[in-house]
C-alpha cells in the first residue's frame, strides 16, 4: 500500500496484509450517505473504509469505491458478518452476498461481527473465514467484540492468528487488559465508538488537552486512542470533521495528559455486552 495524502500509518497484521491506523466507519450511514461520505473521505486522505451486512449500507460503500480515482489495490476494505453465518460453510455465503453488494473482487479484511455465543458456533465460522484467507478471498481476518476466552479458542482450534478484533473502546471504556492480550498474540485492536459516542469529548482532561495542543476534543480521543495501541475507526459524514480525525498524528499526549483522560473511565455508560448482544 502507498502512501496517502495524510500519511497516515500502516501496520502489517499477522497474516501478512497492511492496514491504516485509522480509518472511516460508516455506522449507522445508509447507502446514500455512506456513498457521499466515502468519496470524501477517499479525498481527504482516508484508505480504509468500515462496514459490515449490518450496517445496510455495503452496496453504498461499493458505489463510492467504483467512482474512486484510485486503485482499489490503494483502498483497505472491512465488513463484518452476521450470526446467520456462524457456519463453515455460511461464511463463504456471507463473503459472496458481501462482494455481490460491495461490486469487489476481494475483501481486505472480514470480521465475525458478533460471538454471539449461546449460538455456539463461532469456531466454525472462524475455520470458515481461515478457510477464505488459504483460498485468497480475502486479505485479513478477525473478529469483532470477541473475549480473550474466545479468541483463544479460535487460535487453539485452528492455528491462525486473527488479524483483529474490533472492541469498543474509548476513554468511557478503557480496555487495557484486553490490548495486552491482543498485543502478546499479535492481533490489532481497532476502537469502534472511539469518541464514546460524543460524550466525552466536553469532559475536562479533553478540552485541557485540546487547548494545550492547538487540537479539537475529538482530535484529542483519537490520538489517546492510538497511544494506547487501539487503531480507531470513527464515524463521520461531514468532510470537515473527516479531515481534522484524520489529522492525529502531528502531536502527542504528554503522560499526565494521558493518565488524566484515563481517568474517564467507567464514567459512561455501560458498554455493549458481547455476551448477550449480538446479531
Amino acid at each position: 500500500m502507498s502512501e496517502n495524502p495524510a500519511a497516515v500509518p500502516v501496520k502489517k497484521l499477522a497474516n501478512g496484509a497492511e492496514i491504516p491506523m485509522i480509518g472511516l466507519g460508516t455506522w449507522p450511514m445508509d447507502d446514500t450517505e455512506a456513498g457521499a461520505a466515502v468519496l470524501h473521505a477517499i479525498e481527504a486522505g482516508y484508505r480504509l473504509i468500515d462496514t459490515a451486512e449490518n450496517y445496510r449500507n455495503e452496496e453504498g460503500v461499493g458505489q463510492a469505491i467504483a467512482r474512486s480515482p484510485l486503485a482499489r489495490s490503494e483502498l483497505f476494505v472491512t465488513t463484518k458478518l452476521n450470526a446467520e453465518w456462524h457456519s463453515f460453510d455460511g461464511v463463504r455465503t456471507a463473503w459472496r452476498h458481501s462482494i455481490e453488494r460491495l461490486g469487489l473482487d476481494y475483501i481486505d479484511l472480514l470480521l465475525i461481527h458478533w460471538p454471539n455465543p449461546a449460538q455456539g458456533t463461532y469456531v466454525d465460522a472462524y475455520k470458515g473465514l481461515a478457510k477464505l484467507l488459504s483460498k485468497g478471498k480475502v486479505r485479513a481476518i478477525g473478529t469483532s467484540n470477541f473475549t480473550q476466552d474466545q479468541l483463544t479458542e479460535l487460535i487453539d482450534a485452528t492455528g491462525v492468528v486473527p488479524d483483529v478484533n474490533q472492541i469498543q473502546h474509548s476513554p468511557l471504556w478503557m480496555r487495557a487488559d484486553d490490548i495486552a492480550f491482543h498485543e502478546k498474540h499479535g492481533i490489532l485492536t481497532q476502537a469502534w465508538s472511539p469518541l464514546g459516542r460524543g460524550a466525552v469529548l466536553e469532559a475536562e482532561p479533553v478540552t485541557a488537552a485540546a487547548t494545550a495542543h492547538s487540537v479539537t476534543p475529538a482530535q484529542v480521543v483519537l490520538r489517546w486512542n492510538l497511544q494506547h495501541g487501539a487503531s480507531p475507526i470513527p464515524k463521520s459524514t461531514r468532510p470537515d470533521r473527516q479531515a481534522s480525525n484524520l489529522d492525529v498524528f502531528s502531536f502527542e499526549l504528554d503522560e499526565a495528559q494521558m493518565a488524566a483522560i484515563d481517568g474517564l473511565d467507567g464514567t459512561g455508560p455501560a458498554p455493549a455486552d458481547p455476551m448477550t448482544f449480538g446479531h
